[in-house]
């Protein structure tokens, strides 16, 4: 009598067993689907760019990510994140998420800290009034700089800045670079440097690294400014004139006699030793040959057509460097070979225009 009751428990049971193991296979395939399956599509573009701030829950993350467009449901990606264990595993950063990326796609991205970097390069020899234009163009940076940096105060690299940084931070940054580079190569000077301070020896550095684009030529060319240093003679240098003229704006073209003559703080063919201040941010290679340079006897250096400089020891040397540049410069216009010009004097003899030259001032009349 007691079978019948008992065995009507037992089948109720197992059809509502096999009921919710229905309802779990079909709510997994569901959930599997969702996890696997395509997202949402990008607003703009093929990528939806969204940055995540450090300490950020799961909550905060999925509200997010679903305010931008990347997921369709806060609380799939809740559920997800949690029983993938991706929830304790989440980075912080600037992420680019593909358009209609799966659910699993944007886990597996944020877990791995796969964030958007970005690069910053000041390169050597250029000036502050420069870097502050290329901190101003970076649209992920905020905030204004009040002043351009002194000359020589930044250290030429590449640096990694993220989306909201300050650009004064990072000018910062800049400055500490310098501080600590400097240093070091100071630390390790040499005997043969002319300079007395750090600050002495950026502002020649910044010099060095103006005349030639060449790394491998930045020891002689400070070998020579050096040796002019030490013997009492001027530097002569034509970047100098132009920072004169600009404050570390490009000339884009080349200087004018008048230029040349007129007086100004910054020009090395009127003052004595150096300048007041450096005339750009020098790189390492032009800071270490200023402050080892090597032992010559060049006090010339004139362009050789090649990109790079020919160096001379004596003014006769000197002469037919500049000689063989300006016959160079004939043939790339299209010119006839110059006439051989009767012998004159050395004072009179005639430098061809936008020539990097240095010359020795004309000795004094006997008496």
């Amino acid at each position: 009598m007691s079978k019948a009751p008992l065995s009507g428990r037992k089948t109720a049971f197992l059809a509502a067993t096999a009921t919710f193991s229905t309802f779990l296979i079909i709510a997994l395939i569901a959930a599997w689907s969702v996890f696997y399956a395509p997202g949402p599509a990008a607003r703009e573009g093929e990528s939806t760019v969204i940055s995540l701030p450090s300490g950020a829950g799961v909550s905060a993350i999925a509200a997010t990510l679903k305010s931008a467009g990347v997921i369709r449901s806060t609380d799939m990606f809740k559920a997800a994140a949690t029983l993938t264990g991706a929830d304790r595993k989440l980075r912080a950063g600037e992420y680019e998420v593909p358009s209609k990326a799966s659910l699993r796609s944007v886990l597996v991205l944020l877990v791995q800290g796969r964030v958007v970097r970005h690069y910053v390069t000041l390169p050597e020899g250029w000036s502050s009034a420069q870097a502050v234009e290329i901190l101003n163009k970076q649209t992920i940076l905020t905030g204004t700089i009040d002043a351009i940096p002194e000359e020589a105060s930044l250290w030429p690299d590449t640096y990694e800045i993220s989306r909201g940084d300050t650009r004064s931070s990072v000018i910062a940054r800049m400055r500490r670079a310098r501080d600590e580079n400097l240093a070091r190569l100071w630390a390790a000077r040499g005997p043969a440097t002319v300079v007395r301070t750090p600050e002495e020896a950026m502002i020649l550095a910044s010099i060095v690294e103006k005349e030639t684009g060449l790394a491998a030529e930045r020891p002689r060319v400070a070998a020579v400014f050096t040796n002019r240093l030490r013997t009492g003679m001027r530097l002569e240098s034509d970047p100098t004139i132009e920072y004169g003229l600009t404050k570390g704006v490009p000339l884009r073209r080349g200087l004018r006699r008048s230029e040349l003559d007129r007086p100004n703080p910054w020009n090395t063919y009127q003052i004595d030793g150096l300048p007041p201040t450096a005339i750009s941010n020098p790189g390492r290679d032009a800071v270490a040959a200023v402050l080892n340079p090597p032992s010559t006897s060049d006090i010339f250096f004139v362009a050789d057509g090649s990109g790079g400089h020919a160096f001379a020891r004596t003014y006769e040397e000197h002469l037919a460097n500049v000689a063989r540049w300006r016959e160079i410069e004939r043939r790339r216009a299209g010119l006839p070979p110059e006439p051989v010009p009767a012998p004159a004097e050395p004072a009179g003899t005639a430098v061809p225009p936008g020539a990097r030259v240095i010359t020795v001032p004309a000795p004094a009349p006997a008496g």
